[in-house]
């Protein structure tokens, strides 16, 4: 790929000066007129192209080494853009919209023939859509005047950006344009649901809205049949659900959401997640630690706060607390980036609870260790 000029502008949230205004301004022009922006968001930074320009969505696709058949989330500015992009919205999705957005959740819905380009649905007669609460983005893409396709602004298969710098150390020199507003907040991708019929939704990719948030709103929450396995209670449960996720992945059908066929989030290292009881899973990562770098590996450990002083290895990152997971969502992404700097070549990360936003949190930890879970 031919390498380009990336622009960047830097725009806070709440800055409104002449100069926000203007960098707001070239971004959406950049974007309208068939180019590829990077843009912050609450959960990560996305790179956004108008999703009825095929070349344009190419380009995202080229620029990430996205697989094509991987569909791309939609985002809008206002519920008006739906009009036009979605067949009429039933009683159960309406619910879900006033509840949730602006916000981390996004909903797959019957798409109108030919509202954006194939690229976008990966050949789907559905697309998945969602409003983020992020200020710089809503502006943006209202200025843009055009729905959005965004996947995350990072190389395919490689952890998410959550700041600017992460964008920039994969996409500069990829891509037209980078606003630069910040760290993100939620830190993991939205949740990707789907409806199975009035008050019944699924959830294709757990995120930044908890399965018990989504049943406040909806009777029914099922979980896809993909993320079985994060909360099993015994090795063979976790292997055969694994196995069953694996097979599904290589089928040939495209995925009905980012996040649910190809492996993800990865560090550079191979990486081991480790669940089970604390006092066993810190024997077992501690034993297999020491036999690597008794054979001269850089190894690494991704635990937590109330953890870290339980390990010796070449690189001990916490991504935050057990006590309060979600800073662990936060700095999950920028923990394993954390270790490719460091040069660490074996990785073993400690499972956490599955519920509330752990379940999000235990699927990013297995997507980034390629699905290579051992219980203990």
């Amino acid at each position: 790929m031919m390498t380009i000029q990336t622009s960047t502008w830097q725009v806070l949230p709440g800055a409104d000066d002449r100069a926000s205004q203007e960098a707001i301004a070239e971004a959406a022009r950049l974007l309208s007129g068939g180019g590829v922006v990077a843009f912050p968001t609450e959960t990560v930074y996305g790179l956004g192209a108008d999703a009825r320009q095929t070349s344009a969505v190419e380009q995202v696709f080229a620029a990430k080494g996205r697989p094509s058949d991987n569909p791309l989330i939609v985002h809008i500015a206002d519920e008006s853009q739906l009009e036009g992009l979605v067949m009429p919205v039933g009683d159960t999705e309406r619910a879900l919209m006033r509840r949730f957005w602006p916000g981390p959740l996004t909903i797959v819905m019957p798409a109108v023939p030919g509202a954006v380009s194939p690229r976008v649905t990966a050949g789907l007669d559905t697309v998945a859509v969602r409003m983020p609460q992020h200020e710089v983005a809503l502006r943006l893409i209202a200025a843009a005047n055009c729905p959005v396709a965004a996947p995350s602004a990072n190389r395919s298969g490689r952890p998410s950006p959550t700041l600017a710098e992460h964008v920039r150390e994969d996409l500069d020199g990829r891509i037209d344009g980078l606003v630069d507003g910040g760290p993100t907040g939620v830190g993991l991708e939205s949740t990707v649901v789907m409806t199975e019929g009035p008050g019944v939704v699924r959830i294709l990719r757990p995120g930044g809205i908890t399965a018990e948030q989504l049943r406040e709103v909806v009777p029914t929450v099922l979980l896809d049949e993909t993320l079985a396995g994060l909360d099993m209670a015994s090795s063979d449960q976790v292997a055969e659900a694994h196995k069953e996720a694996a097979a599904s992945e290589q089928a040939g059908a495209a995925p009905r959401s980012p996040g649910m066929k190809y492996a993800h989030y990865a560090p550079r290292g191979t990486m081991l997640l480790v669940s089970g009881k604390a006092e066993a899973v810190r024997d077992y990562i501690q034993r297999e630690v020491a036999a690597a770098m008794a054979r001269g590996e850089v190894t690494g450990v991704l635990t937590y706060e109330e953890h870290q002083n339980y390990f010796t290895a070449d690189e001990v990152v916490v991504c935050g607390s057990l006590e309060k997971l979600e800073t662990a969502a936060q700095g999950l992404y920028a923990a394993l980036r954390e270790f490719d700097v460091r040069g660490v070549q074996s990785i073993w990360a400690e499972a956490c609870p599955s519920d509330g936003i752990g379940l999000a949190l235990m699927n990013r930890l297995a997507k980034a260790a390629a699905n290579q879970i051992v219980y203990v």
